[in-house]
C-alpha cells in the first residue's frame, strides 16, 4: 500500500501554475516578469562575513542564510515553518522504510541544466562518501540506498522507519547541487545566483530568472552586507542603509517596538550552552563539568547578556514546539554554588584550576554570556581566561579543540528532540560539539529515538537521554535566547520560523517583497 505524506505545495507560499509558467515560455515572455518591484534590491544586514558558504558545511547562521537564497533540496518550509516539498513535487512512502520523491519538471540548476535523479544520488553521496566534513554525514547514515527510478524519480531507502528523515532533507545542510559541481564551482538550484562579492564586506546575489517557482522571489536581488559590530548593523537599519537585519540587537528591542517605521519578528527557539575540551585535564572528568552546570546563575546571563529576553535553562534542550513535554526536575543544574564546590572536591580540584574559555567578539551575546560565566566560575575556583576572537578564527578553534571551556549558542534544524542529534552524536564531530566527547549511551539513545515512529515509545526513549545528558554531560545548557530579525515597515512577506527553526527563516526570503 502506497501512503502520500507530502503531495504537492501549499498554496500560501508554493502555488506553481505549471501548465501557466509552461505558456508564458511558449508566448517567449520571460519569466523575470513577476509582481517584484522593477530593480528591488533587498538589502540584508548580515552578524558575519560567512566563513565559507561550502552547500554541506554549518558555519553559522550568516552562512546558512545566504547558502539558502542559492542552494535547494528535495524539501523545505513555507514562511510559517511548515514542511512541504521543495525542488522535489511530491513524496510518497512506498512502505515505512521507502520514500520516493518525484523532482519538479521545471526544477533547473543556474547552469541551464535539468534537476535530476543522478543529481540526488551525488549529492547525498558527496554528504555520505568517506572522509566527508560534511555537517549532515552522520545523520544520513540512515540511508541504505539511492535509486533512480528514472530522471524525475528517485527513490530513497532507509535502514530504519525513521520519524524525521524529511526533516532531514530540509537542511540548510542537505542540498542538491549539480553532478558536474566541483570544489570550486558548485552548482545549486535556488532562487538567487551569485553576482559578486568582496571578502568581509558584502555578497550580491540577482534573482535566477529560471527558477522553478515562477512566481518569486519577489525582488530582483539581495545584497548581503557584513557588519561586524550588532550595534553598527542595527545604526544601518535605522538610517535606511538596510531594509533587514539578523540577530536585533537585545538591547533595541524596545526601540523597534516604540518605532514607527521599523518592525521585527522574533521567536525563542535558539539556546545558549556551554562545551568542553574532554580530551584531558580537569573537564575530563564528568563532576567538573557538573560542577560548571551547578555554579551559573542563568537568569544574570538573561540579563546581561539578552538584556532579559530569555528564559533560563536547565537540562537537556528540548525545543520549544516539541511533541513531548520531556521536563525532569530530578535532572536540572539548578544554581547551587555549595554542590558546584564539593563536586570539584569530589573530582580532585578542591583550590579550582586554571582555563581558557572561548568565546568571540563578533557576537556581543556570546561576550556578554561569557563574562557572566567567567564571573560565577571564578566564585568556585576556577579562573578563566578570556579569548574572544573573530567569528572565523572562533570556528576553526572550536572544530581543532584550542579551548578548555567555550561558549556558544544555536539552534537546531527541526523542532524535535532528534534535532539535537548534530550537537550530541559522537560520530558528527564539529565545533558545535565539546571536542573529544564520545558516549555510546547518548548514540544509541539518539539512534533508537530517531527510529521509533511510535510517539509513547519515543517520548520513553527521549526521557531516557533526559538522564543520559544530565549524567555524562555532554554540554552545559544556560539558557533559551529570544532571537529576532528586524526590517522597515516597508518589507513585507519576511517571517521569522518558529523555534529550532529560526535557522532556516531565509526560506521566507522567497516571499519577501519591498515597498
Amino acid at each position: 500500500m502506497t501512503s502520500s505524506v507530502h503531495k504537492g505545495p501549499k498554496a500560501t507560499r508554493r502555488a506553481v501554475l505549471l501548465g501557466i509558467g509552461a505558456g508564458i515560455t511558449a508566448l517567449g515572455l520571460p519569466q523575470r516578469l513577476s509582481a517584484q518591484a522593477a530593480g528591488s534590491v533587498l538589502k540584508f544586514g548580515l552578524s558575519t562575513f560567512p566563513p565559507t558558504i561550502k552547500p554541506f558545511d554549518n558555519t553559522g547562521g550568516a552562512a546558512n542564510t545566504v547558502k539558502l537564497m542559492m542552494y535547494r533540496g528535495l524539501m523545505g518550509y513555507d514562511a510559517a515553518g511548515t514542511l512541504q516539498p521543495e525542488a522535489a513535487e511530491s513524496v510518497e512512502w512506498s512502505n515505512p522504510n521507502t520514500a520516493v520523491f518525484k523532482l519538479r519538471s521545471n526544477a533547473v540548476f543556474h547552469d541551464g541544466s535539468p534537476v535530476t535523479s543522478a543529481d540526488v544520488i551525488f549529492s547525498l553521496g558527496e554528504i555520505t562518501k568517506e572522509g566527508s566534513s560534511a555537517y549532515l554525514k552522520s545523520d544520513l547514515k540512515i540511508i541504505k540506498d539511492v535509486k533512480a527510478l528514472d530522471d524525475k524519480t528517485v527513490q530513497i531507502t532507509l535502514n530504519t522507519p525513521s520519524a524525521i528523515f524529511l526533516d532531514l532533507m530540509a537542511s540548510y545542510c542537505c542540498p542538491i547541487i549539480s553532478a558536474k559541481s566541483t570544489p570550486e564551482n558548485v552548482i545549486g538550484a535556488g532562487p538567487f545566483i551569485m553576482k559578486g562579492s568582496e571578502k568581509g564586506v558584502y555578497i550580491e546575489l540577482a534573482r535566477f530568472p529560471d527558477y522553478y517557482m515562477s512566481d518569486q522571489p519577489n525582488v530582483d536581488g539581495i545584497r548581503f552586507i557584513a557588519y561586524a559590530d550588532e550595534n553598527l548593523r542595527y545604526a544601518a537599519l535605522e538610517a535606511g542603509d538596510v531594509d533587514l537585519i539578523e540577530y536585533l540587537p537585545w538591547t533595541q528591542f524596545d526601540a523597534v517596538e516604540a518605532s514607527s517605521t521599523l518592525t521585527m519578528k522574533s521567536t525563542l527557539g535558539p539556546f545558549m550552552f556551554l562545551l568542553f575540551n574532554v580530551t584531558d585535564g580537569p573537564f575530563a572528568n564528568p563532576k567538573v563539568r557538573q560542577a560548571v552546570g551547578y555554579a551559573i546563575e542563568r537568569q544574570d546571563v538573561v540579563d546581561a547578556a539578552f538584556a532579559g529576553r530569555g528564559v533560563p535553562l536547565f537540562g537537556l534542550p528540548n525545543p520549544q514546539g516539541s511533541p513531548f513535554d520531556l521536563t525532569d526536575p530530578s535532572h536540572q543544574w539548578t544554581f547551587d554554588i555549595d554542590k558546584a564546590k564539593a563536586l570539584l572536591t569530589e573530582a580532585g580540584y578542591p583550590n579550582g584550576f586554571e582555563c581558557r574559555l572561548l568565546a568571540t567578539a563578533t557576537y556581543g551575546m556570546h561576550q556578554d554570556t561569557a563574562s557572566v560565566v567567567q564571573a560565577y566560575l571564578a566564585m568556585i575556583g576556577i579562573n578563566a581566561t578570556l579569548d574572544l576572537p573573530d567569528w572565523g578564527t572562533r570556528v576553526t578553534a572550536g572544530k581543532e579543540g584550542k579551548y578548555d571551556i567555550a561558549v556558544h549558542g544555536t539552534s537546531g534544524n527541526y523542532n524535535d528532540p532528534d534535532a539535537l542529534w548534530s550537537l550530541l552524536y559522537s560520530g558528527n564531530p564539529s565545533y558545535l560539539q565539546s571536542f573529544g566527547f564520545k558516549s555510546e549511551r547518548i548514540d544509541g539513545l539518539l539512534e533508537k529515538g530517531r527510529s521509533e515512529i511510535d510517539p509513547a515509545k519515543r517520548k520513553a526513549i527521549y526521557q531516557d537521554l533526559v538522564v543520559a545528558y544530565y549524567e555524562e554531560v555532554p554540554q552545559v545548557p544556560l539558557n533559551w535566547r529570544v532571537q529576532a530579525y528586524a526590517m522597515r515597515k516597508a518589507v513585507s512577506g519576511f517571517e521569522q520560523l518558529p523555534g529550532f527553526l529560526s535557522g532556516s527563516s531565509a526560506y521566507a526570503l522567497d516571499e519577501t517583497k519591498l515597498g
